[in-house]
């Protein structure tokens, strides 16, 4: 694989994650494409812990920086 497609699909896959969170942190329904279960998003974090966005199984598991 060269650098040039390792760039496309790493960029492309930051915005399919980017797009996900605004459909969360609008209150919108989003399945996990792997097994289907609904993704929850968790900011109630304490400090020093990751917000996260994932499913139930653990198939869609994406960590935030929150400030």
């Amino acid at each position: 694989m060269d650098i040039t497609q390792f760039n496309k699909l790493r960029a492309r896959s930051f915005n399919e994650q980017k797009a996900l969170l605004k459909k969360l942190a609008k209150g919108q329904t989003v399945l996990c494409q792997t097994c289907g279960q609904a993704i929850f998003l968790n900011v109630a974090v304490k400090e020093g812990e990751k917000a996260t966005a994932q499913c139930a199984k653990g198939c869609t598991h994406i960590e935030l920086d929150v400030a």
